[in-house]
């Protein structure tokens, strides 16, 4: 679902690649919405850091940028990673051959990966420093909104009847609460073109809490609610279609 939200906006940018007409960029400040696609990867640390190591971000930015230079927008990001710190998840399944089997008894293969998905509100401001026009710069922003995350749990085309379905979400540790992020970088808007892009660090800081009531796993161990603190720290790059209004034509013939 979300990579169709990715093709969605990879269409819009292709087909607005076609409709610019030029913009002063150059010597003025301009007032523009923006959407973009962007890739984020990023080091984990506190509560996070015990679960899972590194995690890919892939999202889209979509917002408004005023001619004070400063910007209002939504983002959203699809979280994913294969390293995965769960030790001993599945020891209640193994058998004393120490394998996992399927339904007909045969070996199966459990893969275990790191799911999640973040949405936030943010504001920045683009400052024309170290840049080619007003439009371009540095660019900080943060914001606020909601975190989640989970283990992915697979069998591939063997079935596992005690992790199949409903029976994941005793295993998946599914976590979710606020976070805040912040964002700085540099941001370039072409005079003409399609060369728009912006990169830079990124921070986020969730505010989670397990959503699950029991582990299947530690079934007689009660499941901690207490608020545990998400750090994800790294880099961002992303490339942007202004969508500008269409000028008048400067000439006009009867």
């Amino acid at each position: 679902m979300f990579m169709k939200y990715i093709r969605i906006f990879t269409l819009i940018f292709f087909f607005s690649s076609f409709s610019y007409s030029q913009r002063n960029v150059k010597d003025s400040i301009i007032s523009t919405p923006w959407v973009a696609v962007h890739y984020g990867g990023n080091f984990t640390g506190g509560d996070l850091g015990l679960k899972y190591g590194y995690l890919n971000h892939i999202g889209f930015l979509a917002g408004y940028k005023t001619n004070k230079n400063y910007f209002l927008g939504f983002d959203a990001n699809f979280i994913f990673g294969n390293k995965v710190k769960a030790s001993g998840l599945f020891d209640n399944l193994v058998d004393s051959y120490g394998n996992i089997t399927d339904m007909n008894g045969d070996i199966a293969k459990v893969v275990v990966s790191a799911r999640g998905f973040n949405a936030n509100i943010t504001f920045g401001k683009i400052l024309p420093i170290l840049s080619p026009n007003s439009n371009s710069g540095i660019f900080v922003h943060g914001g606020i909104g909601l975190l989640a995350h989970k283990l992915r749990i697979e069998t591939q085309d063997q079935v596992v009847p005690s992790i199949e379905l409903n029976y994941k979400k005793g295993y998946d540790r599914l976590t979710m609460g606020p976070n805040i992020h912040e964002f700085i970088g540099y941001s370039f808007l072409a005079n003409r073109g399609v060369f728009n892009f912006y990169g830079g660090f990124y921070a986020q800081q969730g505010f989670t809490k397990n959503m699950r009531t029991v582990f299947f796993d530690q079934p007689d161990i009660p499941v901690s609610k207490k608020t545990m603190i998400d750090l994800q720290f790294g880099i961002r790059l992303g490339w942007f279609v202004p969508i500008y209004k269409r000028l008048p034509k400067e000439f006009y013939y009867n």
